[in-house]
């Protein structure tokens, strides 16, 4: 009897691996739920490349946006655990949406199993450059002194660049207007304007304006100094505490994919990004490398999931 049964376990273990290494023996798609364009999109379309130069097989990408990008997400949620359907996503579905919306079509806790955070960018704050604020300590002094006066645009109720200037507002002790728009694009272009204030922008977003000099970046969101931009201070140093703040974008599938499956598809995600042109370019835009393993992003989303939770209720966020 227990030869029969190590040989069941052998067979299985051996059905299993060969599932495995079988994949992908058809066409994978990658749900990016944003439209064409933008980071998680970019992220989406190198993997998607690089995969499958590196793999063979087809790769495509799928782009469902709408609702904060929960209708592509749920629609993940929902599919086959073979690896054949995966999300290519923000922080926003994962960590941020499930506590704006009255309701999302997935347990962003529950519903996912999660690959791996590829890459993540902290945000800057960034004035127009003909703005009267040189530093950082002009902002505070000013935002002191004048409650609810200066403009901090963003590109949406809850996005990331909205969130960290809640964030900047709670440990300062100050506050200022929250100007939403609709996208970066338009915040961008009344930025230049001197239309508004200023942004939280995302440093891969912002660089090219700052390095033209048309905007002027004050600090930056990191734990430590940006390579692309070494004479920014971080918040931290500038003795603003808990305000390190990073858009992410992460691969993620549905829950029940296989260890090995979930191994496999991190190794192949790690390797791309690892990859010496990738990484090159990926660098020059602002963005780390973060390719963490699917045990690190599991761990990682929950503790994203209750801060950003603990903001949003706090601070009374709302999605309009």
């Amino acid at each position: 009897m227990k030869t029969l049964q190590k040989l069941l376990i052998a067979g299985l273990t051996a059905t299993v691996t060969t599932l495995a290494a079988a994949w992908p023996d058809k066409t994978v798609t990658m749900v990016v739920p944003f439209p064409p364009g933008g980071a998680s999109d970019m992220i989406g379309r190198t993997l998607q490349t690089k995969m499958q130069e590196k793999l063979g097989g087809s790769f495509i990408v799928d782009n469902r946006a709408g609702a904060t990008g929960t209708i592509g997400a749920g629609q993940v949620a929902k599919a086959a655990p073979d690896g054949h359907t995966l999300l290519v996503a923000s922080l926003g579905p994962f960590v941020i949406a499930p506590h704006l919306l009255a309701k999302v079509p997935y347990d962003a806790l529950k519903d996912f199993d999660y690959i791996s955070v590829a890459v993540q960018a902290p945000n800057v704050l960034v004035v127009p450059a003909n703005s009267p604020h040189k530093s950082m300590a002009d902002v505070i002094a000013y935002t002191k002194a004048n409650p609810n006066k200066m403009t901090f645009a963003s590109s949406g109720n809850g996005s990331s660049d909205h969130l960290t200037a809640e964030l900047f507002w709670q440990q300062t002790g100050t506050s200022g207007i929250h100007v939403p728009y609709k996208g970066g694009g338009p915040v961008m272009s009344d930025l230049l304007g001197a239309q508004v204030d200023s942004s939280f922008m995302n440093v891969n977003t912002a660089l090219p304006q700052i390095k033209a000099g048309k905007l002027r970046a004050l600090s930056i969101t990191s734990a430590k100094r940006s390579p692309v931009l070494p004479d920014v201070p971080t918040l931290e140093e500038l003795g603003i505490k808990e305000c390190n703040v990073y858009s992410w974008q992460a691969v993620a599938a549905p829950k029940g994919t296989s260890p090995e499956l979930k191994k496999q598809l991190h190794t192949a995600i790690a390797n791309v990004l690892n990859d010496a042109t990738v990484k090159t370019r990926l660098l020059d835009l602002g963005f780390e490398i973060v390719a963490n393993t699917p045990e690190q992003f599991t761990a990682y989303q929950a503790s994203e999931f209750a801060r950003w939770k603990k903001l949003i209720e706090s601070r009374n966020i709302k999605a309009d």
